[in-house]
């Protein structure tokens, strides 16, 4: 089988844990500052705090930025952590639609909602798959309208608008480092900004409310979402090979995309202006129980990123939205295996199984 995952973790993570673990600094600590401040400048942004995880990197955002009460624009089409962070924050979660080629957040959707909403306090769109969302446009609609630009960059380590990389172009990013994205830590999250007061306010969330001023200046109510030394030293090595991972998703890509142009399916759309690091490369058809069911029977793994709407998930009865490029995206979007891992043998594998599935463009 062909997984669709399959993170490479090598001699130099496993030299970095143990020598945290031959340190006896093993919770957070100096390997975690290290590993801030050079995914921070990885990312072209001044500051950058560690978290346990991505959920934990968006929570703490909403909560810095404060969003109890108020409303965040944010996409249908996600893992349910997006909307999450928002809820336990105390804001509102508002679905605008997607744009049908990206299958990011569209522009003028969430700009219909500002129009109508006062209540408002910032934007949150996700990088979906490893491509940036429409990141020039919305900065503008942060400024128009006031609110704050969150960027959801968990799948997008390294990918660029106009060559600035995702984590420095909104008011604050997050990303994840959960074991199937472009790079690992095993669990854990970063939060990245030029803001001075967004890090103090999620340095002071994950670290149970302290403000820094001593052991015990607890003054308001925080988790323990801080990252270990161990999970940084694991990321310190990733980082450094991220470049290497991200050449190699972006070689298979090519591969598959020149692959499946005679087939019956619609492969990525990359805008001119961004690159794509292909956290996923997903294609969509009419008949993806089909493409599903042949790409099975080539023992080639593959998986629906996302088959609900967040709105329509048993956890938010009571919501809804008016996206239908996102319901449409549900029912026909389908995730190919291109990790480092896949080979130039894979690639065609994978091709002629899509190709044997005979199925139809959308």
């Amino acid at each position: 089988m062909i997984p669709i995952a399959n993170p490479d973790i090598g001699e130099g993570e496993q030299e970095a844990v143990a020598d945290v673990l031959d340190s006896g600094y093993i919770a957070s600590g100096d390997v975690v500052t290290d590993f801030e401040e050079e995914f921070a400048a990885f990312c072209e942004a001044d500051r950058g705090v560690a978290t346990a995880n991505g959920t934990a990197a968006l929570h703490a955002t909403c909560e810095a930025l404060d969003v109890r009460g108020q409303a965040v624009v944010t996409t249908p089409f996600s893992f349910v952590a997006t909307a999450n962070s928002i809820r336990l924050a105390g804001g509102e979660p508002v679905f605008a639609d997607i744009d049908p080629e990206t299958y990011n957040l569209d522009p003028d959707a969430a700009e219909a909602i500002l129009r109508e909403r006062e209540d408002v306090a910032a934007i949150m769109p996700v990088h979906l798959y490893g491509l940036p969302a429409a990141m020039d446009r919305f900065v503008e609609l942060g400024e128009e309208y006031d609110v704050a630009v969150i960027e959801d960059a968990a799948q997008a380590h390294g990918a660029t608008v106009d060559g600035r990389p995702v984590g420095s172009i909104g008011d604050v990013a997050c990303f994840s480092f959960y074991p199937t994205k472009n790079m690992t830590t095993g669990e854990g999250g970063m939060v990245t900004t030029d803001d001075p007061e967004i890090e103090a306010g999620v340095r002071q969330f994950i670290n149970h409310g302290r403000d820094g001023s001593a052991q015990y200046a607890h003054t308001s109510v925080g988790h323990n979402l801080r990252l270990t030394n161990i999970a940084a030293g694991i990321g310190r090595v990733q980082l450094d090979r991220l470049e290497e991972f991200t050449e190699a998703r972006q070689d298979n890509a090519r591969r598959l995309t020149d692959g499946l142009s005679d087939t019956g399916v619609e492969t990525p759309v990359v805008p001119d202006d961004r690159t794509h690091v292909y956290h996923q490369y997903t294609v969509r058809t009419e008949d993806r129980d089909g493409l599903k069911e042949a790409l099975e029977r080539a023992d080639v793994g593959s998986k629906v990123y996302y088959p609900t709407c967040i709105h329509e998930l048993a956890a938010y009865d009571g919501y809804s939205a008016d996206v239908p490029n996102a319901s449409r995206a549900c029912d026909e979007v389908l995730s190919l295996p291109v990790h480092p891992h896949v080979s130039a043998d894979d690639i065609d594998r994978i091709v002629d199984a899509v190709a044997d599935a005979g199925v139809n463009h959308v």
